[in-house]
């Protein structure tokens, strides 16, 4: 019976210490004050889950999968349309091989509709519909792939369509070309390996090395992804690891398929002809969510220091959120009357002790009630100033405006049913003058 007992006793204790490790990574580990790697690393993929589940990854991840398919096509036939211009198409589709070696037979499907695409779009009045369709449906994806990363970073607006239109059109041309230039490179490497009489020790480690070039592609492309495609600043170290981990799991999501492709007479029994396509779907949507967990990765680890707050601010009060509201305008409005470098995001929270947040939610505010005005950087973070005279800004009109910022009288039987109430109500607001005529710059004097 001791035996039982001590037994008992061991398991509930090991049951309280679980729960305590899992109440602990979830939710007590953000009032956590002690800086180790190991509670950076926890509130890291804290943040990470939190992002995935909050934000529905998933969901944008097949969203994404459909885009993806619908520019399938056009974005081979702009492959192919500039390699036959440098005569490398051949080059163009072994390197296609190579690099998504679980894809083959869904490739050569998309050959043949490739074929079938240029010959119609180079004929005719189809040449200029041609390839304003072939750009706009790879751009179409590019910016929803934006619009995605930007939804995870909380980036509420995207590039400009001049931008989408430049920055696009010049990496769909420039892709085809690294991609003949990384194919050649590993030809002569390989071919220079073989012949080489010196270094014979090295050849075969070499000849290794070269057989993981899709893995460095891979880390490369996603780091790239990471760093480049979200429309704010984020920090190449943070875009290099989650590239790191997340080509790394490409790269073994192909080589699983590869290997289950023993399965697939399976598949052909059922679709027969079309086996192939539930497999291209499933492995788009796969390598979809990995690009997304990869952008919360990013996200995580550049943010988590100013996410302590998160369940305190999704529960803030109006009277509180005005308040903090406020005083950060009067930041702002401060530091362009003392001619100071406007204030970013960033120096809000570092200088002001604010949670990132609660900086963007405030700024976000202040944006939408045409308080201030942003300043737009190519290298640096986006800038804030006052949008009006700052002698005209007292506290009475911020609230107002703050308070008449988004829609408002769109449901007009009920403006009708109500009037007499709301226009008492709007002379009860007007007499109860809750500042006076306090300027903002005002409220901060020893700033």
């Amino acid at each position: 019976m001791n035996i039982f007992r001590t037994i008992a006793y061991r398991a509930i204790k090991l049951q309280r210490k679980c729960q305590r490790a899992v109440r602990y990574c979830s939710t007590s580990v953000w009032q956590e004050e002690k800086k180790s790697w190991w509670v950076n690393v926890i509130k890291t993929l804290n943040l990470t889950v939190r992002s995935f589940t909050n934000k529905q990854l998933q969901q944008r991840a097949g969203s994404l999968t459909y885009h993806t398919v619908l520019a399938v096509v056009p974005g081979l036939a702009m492959l192919f349309a500039i390699g036959r211009g440098f005569g490398f198409q051949n080059l163009l589709q072994s390197e296609l091989f190579k690099l998504f070696p679980a894809q083959q037979e869904a490739l050569k499907e998309a050959f043949t509709f490739v074929d079938g695409y240029l010959s119609q779009t180079s004929q005719g009045l189809f040449v200029g519909i041609g390839i304003v369709v072939l750009l706009w449906t790879l751009i179409s994806l590019m910016g929803n792939v934006e619009d995605a990363f930007n939804y995870v970073w909380n980036v509420r607006k995207g590039r400009n369509f001049y931008r989408k239109i430049t920055v696009y059109t010049t990496l769909f041309v420039l892709l085809p070309i690294l991609m003949i230039c990384s194919a050649g490179i590993s030809i002569f490497m390989s071919n220079a390996v073989q012949e080489s009489v010196r270094l014979d020790f090295l050849s075969p480690f070499l000849l290794k090395l070269l057989d993981y070039t899709p893995l460095f592609i891979s880390w490369l492309i996603f780091t790239a992804a990471f760093w480049l495609i979200p429309n704010t600043k984020v920090k190449f170290k943070y875009a290099l690891i989650s590239g790191f981990v997340c080509g790394t799991a490409f790269y073994l999501l192909q080589w699983l398929f590869v290997s289950g492709q023993i399965y697939v007479a399976k598949y052909n029994a059922i679709y027969g002809s079309f086996a192939f396509l539930p497999l291209l779907l499933l492995w788009i949507y796969l390598s979809w969510m990995i690009a997304m967990i990869g952008v919360g990765l990013t996200y995580s680890m550049q943010n988590y220091v100013n996410y302590s707050y998160h369940d305190d601010i999704k529960h803030i009060s109006g009277n509180y959120l005005d308040d903090v509201t406020l005083v950060t305008l009067a930041v702002i409005v401060n530091r362009f009357q003392n001619k100071q470098q406007p204030c970013s995001a960033n120096m809000l929270t570092r200088f002001y002790n604010m949670p990132a947040e609660l900086t963007a939610k405030v700024l976000n505010r202040l944006k939408d009630a045409k308080l201030i005005s942003v300043l737009q950087s190519e290298e640096d973070d986006d800038r804030f100033q006052p949008a009006f005279n700052i002698d005209e800004m007292t506290v009475n009109s911020v609230r107002k405006a703050l308070d008449s910022a988004g829609k408002s009288h769109f449901a007009k039987k009920v403006d009708t049913r109500f009037a007499h109430a709301i226009e008492q109500l709007h002379q009860l607001y007007q007499q109860q003058a809750l500042a006076g005529d306090l300027l903002v710059k005002d409220l901060l004097p020893n700033e």
